[in-house]
């Protein structure tokens, strides 16, 4: 069943961050981070699909996986400089990869690299249940030198994409909102898979749904519960499952106690006829 995951964080150098290791992690390749002289690489399994989006008046030298983000770093010179945005998105099952690739390539070339951003894309298929994708967006201006000022403009587009103030504007009167954008994304290419799938961005509540949903595991609670390793937040997706199985129930008990209703009444007016026309 085709599922709605988008997360939003700002990788930074506050938090013990890098650029290059993030873009290492993600990518699976070994980089090398001249700002710490250190070698990043993170051994995966399944090499993950990657590629870079760049706007037309980018230099040629920023879809170097390693030379981008090292010119990050170098451009950024504060201790607590906010170095990329990342999106964490789950890809629908339901589309086998081709299908993924292009949806995750089209969403990101539309909504982020023709406004000047350049999008750096990891798809990880480590785990067939739980295909995703990581984007990296630079947070600056581009020329045909490389970087300039941080573009302020492109926070709107970030406003109200999760609703914990991580680093984003709170509200923005007609700003984009991402998460949406997403599921219209994602469901135009189900529809076009022809798969009767779809996702919504609008949390159970807003949906008047009375189930709990499910918390996003992450790799490395997936990787634990995976080897039988119980954890916390595989542990609060058991008691909802729990918790929504007897909601389901509770649910089938009111239809069944209406279906029955309406049926005594309408055997009532049966009855109520027939001693009429007696």
């Amino acid at each position: 069943m085709a599922i709605y995951h988008l997360s939003m964080q700002i990788i930074s150098r506050s938090k013990g961050q890098s650029a290059v290791a993030a873009a290492a992690y993600r990518s699976g390749e070994k980089l090398h981070d001249e700002r710490t002289d250190e070698q990043k690489f993170y051994a995966r399994n399944v090499q993950p699909e990657t590629m870079i989006l760049t706007p037309p008046h980018a230099p040629e030298w920023m879809k170097d996986r390693n030379r981008l983000w090292n010119e990050v770093e170098k451009v950024e010179k504060r201790k607590d400089s906010q170095l990329a945005r990342e999106l964490n998105i789950a890809l629908p099952i339901e589309l086998n990869h081709d299908q993924q690739k292009e949806l995750i390539q089209s969403f990101a070339q539309n909504e982020f690299v023709q406004k000047g951003m350049v999008a750096d894309i990891a798809i990880h298929h480590d785990d067939v249940n739980n295909p995703h994708a990581h984007i990296m967006l630079t947070m600056r201006n581009l020329s045909e030198d490389g970087f300039g000022k941080k573009n302020r403009d492109w926070n709107a587009d970030f406003a109200n994409s999760k609703e914990n103030n991580r680093g984003y504007v709170k509200n923005s009167k007609g700003c984009l909102s991402i998460r949406e954008q997403w599921a219209n994304y994602a469901n135009k290419a189900l529809e076009q898979a022809q798969s009767n799938e779809r996702i919504t961005h609008l949390s159970h509540e807003k949906r008047g749904l009375e189930i709990l949903p499910m918390v996003h595991l992450g790799h490395v609670a997936h990787d634990m519960e995976k080897k039988g390793k119980k954890t916390d937040r595989g542990q609060i997706n058991r008691e909802r499952q729990d918790y929504n199985k007897a909601v389901v129930d509770l649910q089938a008990y009111r239809h069944q106690k209406k279906e029955h209703l309406k049926k005594m009444k309408e055997k009532e007016k049966q009855f109520s006829f027939s001693t009429d026309i007696e």
